[in-house]
């Protein structure tokens, strides 16, 4: 019966004893790296959806170019219950993982939680690349404890230092201590990976630390440059496509530079891709701008 259906084109095999109706199997890569993540978890159902499968769920930023569902499904298997994977696409891995780390999703699947997904991800991470993902991971955490948190949430020192807290505690069960420094230089102000990143460049390269999206009071109401160095009065707007992604943004964006140039800041500039692709050409613009 099933070779029929398959042979019809009414069933898809997820992986060996797992089938699909065809009418269910997603069309993008997101949904069909999860529901190949569901399906080994039926199979195994000590595993727990983990490492770049739960940043899938939690939609975690990726620190790099790629996406989370280019990734094979990752599980993570408590210790002591080892059990072996038949599928060829599923990596596994045997960690420590207590109740407290494990949560369930939408569709009631167990998976890791945003800090303990955060640290299984950040660990052998550079450092911008890990701010990436612990920035994000906390800023979710603030947001969670919360009703409707507004800008001001994400720089309120209780809520910072609560999800700190519960990313050193995801560290600490996973015996990282590297990842530390990382955690404590964590900001959930942080609005992009793009300034993660910068940030995390910044910090390795030796520069002081900006002030991300802070409130700066003017005559036509409060602006949030993306950085700002108070005491060189220098305010630093890291650039993407999303920001012009309407016909006004770009003429909206100059007005807010404008405002700021007449109140005495200067401004310093550059690209998502840039600090990406070519941070140290960024370092050196900054401080070309901090000596000036």
């Amino acid at each position: 019966m099933l070779r029929t259906q398959l042979d019809a084109g009414r069933l898809v095999r997820v992986r060996s004893g797992v089938y699909i109706g065809s009418d269910g199997w997603p069309e993008e890569r997101s949904g069909q790296h999860l529901i190949r993540a569901y399906a080994e978890q039926a199979v195994n159902p000590v595993a727990v959806l983990s490492h770049q499968t739960a940043a899938l769920v939690w939609g975690l930023p990726h620190p790099g170019f790629g996406a989370w569902s280019d990734s094979p499904v990752t599980v993570t298997v408590p210790s002591g219950t080892g059990h072996k994977s038949r599928s060829g696409l599923i990596v596994q891995h045997l960690l420590p993982l207590p109740a407290s780390h494990v949560t369930r999703d939408s569709r009631g699947y167990h998976l890791t939680t945003i800090p303990r997904t955060a640290v299984d991800l950040a660990a052998g991470q550079p450092l911008p690349e890990a701010l990436v993902l612990f920035d994000a991971a906390a800023r979710m955490l603030c947001q969670a404890l919360v009703v409707g948190a507004r800008r001001r949430d994400f720089a309120n020192p209780r809520l910072v230092k609560a999800s700190r807290d519960m990313l050193l505690d995801a560290a600490g069960v996973r015996r990282i201590a590297l990842l530390i420094p990382a955690i404590n230089l964590c900001d959930p102000g942080r609005e992009s990976p793009a300034e993660s990143l910068s940030a995390g460049w910044f910090a390795l390269s030796g520069l002081p630390m900006p002030l991300f999206q802070p409130a700066v009071e003017t005559p036509f109401g409060t602006l949030y440059p993306d950085c700002l160095w108070p005491e060189a009065r220098l305010a630093g707007e890291c650039d993407g496509a999303v920001k012009y992604s309407d016909a006004t943004g770009y003429v909206r964006e100059k007005e807010r530079e404008q405002v700021l140039r007449d109140l005495g800041y200067r401004i310093v500039r550059w690209l998502a891709k840039e600090i990406m692709t070519d941070p140290q050409r960024v370092v050196e613009r900054v401080a070309r701008k901090l000596q000036q």
